[in-house]
């Protein structure tokens, strides 16, 4: 998988592309700034572009104003955000077009080489996956949506988190039929109508995280 990485820290930087190389994938370009990154995405047309949340100009909200415009101008792009903290806006606001093909991790997930990949695989595939601990946050400030069962809510969770549905009934010990039953549920419950133009597992998870 072609990669460009994007990350101001130069330590951090290197290890990724280290990391990713071991992964076995190629990062075409590894570049510390916003206007950088984007510039490499017009050059390279990656499968992925990893992104820092906030770097230089500004150490603000660059990162998210570029994922944003490589969106715009590359939609087949698959983009994978790392961030320091738990920014629940910036998670929102990365799934709010319903395209899919975002992830959402915090930096401490580099160490979890199985999971960096997992996400790779599953952005590159137009799927979502949102870190657990963003999850957990949701789910422990009590914003699942009530018409859910409390297990349609388990089910949601790990869907937010990219996983299949076959992963998702090895998990909860039931059968892949029960899974994708829940899912007709929850997409029922939460209107969400089958459309060519949107992606109801990415919509699905927006409504979870509360956009």
């Amino acid at each position: 998988m072609r990669l460009v990485v994007a990350e101001d820290s130069v330590l951090l930087r290197e290890g990724l592309v280290r990391l990713f190389a071991e992964l076995r994938h190629d990062v075409v370009a590894a570049v510390g700034d916003a206007p950088s990154l984007v510039a490499a995405v017009d050059l390279y047309r990656p499968d992925v572009a990893v992104i820092d949340v906030r770097m230089p100009p500004t150490f603000t909200d660059d990162g998210l104003i570029a994922a944003k415009k490589i969106r715009a101008d590359h939609p087949d792009v698959g983009l994978l955000v790392l961030s320091q903290w738990v920014e629940a806006g910036a998670a929102r606001d990365l799934l709010r077009d319903g395209r899919g093909g975002i992830g959402y991790l915090l930096k401490d997930r580099v160490q979890e080489l199985s999971m960096v990949d997992t996400a790779l695989q599953v952005i590159s595939q137009g799927g979502t996956m949102v870190d657990p601990q963003v999850i957990a946050q949701f789910a422990a400030s009590g914003t699942e949506l009530a018409r859910l069962t409390e297990r349609e809510r388990e089910v949601l969770a790990l869907m937010a988190q990219g996983r299949s549905n076959t992963a998702i009934a090895a998990q909860l010990v039931v059968t892949l039929g029960s899974v994708e039953k829940h899912i007709a549920s929850i997409f029922t419950k939460l209107d969400l109508s089958n459309s060519p133009h949107d992606h109801r597992r990415v919509l699905a998870v927006l409504r979870y995280l509360g956009g």
